[in-house]
């Protein structure tokens, strides 16, 4: 009998735990949208502190696979502030362009979005633009899907050094704006 009292009160006990903890817990920090869209505007750009011999911006024809670490800036100026960054490889051969494994990562850290997307090449066709999917996100992204579209600026330097202005146009499920 008195283990059945202890099982009884540790599981009351264990519940009263859990609500109270809901009820006092801080508000999450991520934003949720209040809004189902949300349009971006950014850069991916080149870091200036980084020199490697294989910065190729451009996949070659007879590449394997094109990787890439890049930064995400508000503008096209290398001054620009930096908001996150860009990684991600493709696999730019005829076989592997429907391929899961064709996906770039951009990483948000501002004070307005943290999280990041997952955006999916889906046919890299080797033009100055590029429509992606964004196949979905974390933090203030979770659940995000829309479409990623690549242009190159005009203000490249060398075949080394291409920017390239990223419009996103995100779609998140419905939030509820009430916080419970």
């Amino acid at each position: 009998m008195l283990s059945r009292i202890i099982f009884f009160t540790a599981v009351t006990l264990a519940t009263i735990a859990v609500i109270v903890l809901a009820l006092v817990s801080p508000v999450s920090h991520n934003k949720i949208h209040s809004r189902p869209w949300l349009d971006l505007s950014l850069y991916i750009q080149q870091p200036q502190n980084i020199t490697t011999s294989n910065t190729h911006a451009v996949p070659r024809e007879d590449a394997g696979a094109f990787v890439f670490h890049r930064i995400l800036t508000e503008g096209p100026e290398n001054t620009s502030k930096v908001v996150g960054k860009a990684q991600g490889f493709i696999i730019p051969v005829e076989q592997f362009q429907q391929s899961e494994f064709n996906v770039l990562y951009l990483t948000f850290d501002t004070p307005d979005h943290s999280g990041s997307l997952s955006v999916q090449a889906i046919k890299v066709a080797h033009k100055d633009r590029e429509e992606f999917k964004v196949v979905g996100g974390t933090g203030s992204f979770a659940f995000a899907h829309g479409v990623a579209v690549f242009t190159q600026t005009d203000e490249q330097k060398s075949d080394k050094a291409i920017t390239y202005h990223v419009k996103l146009q995100l779609e998140f499920p419905n939030h509820s704006t009430k916080l419970l």
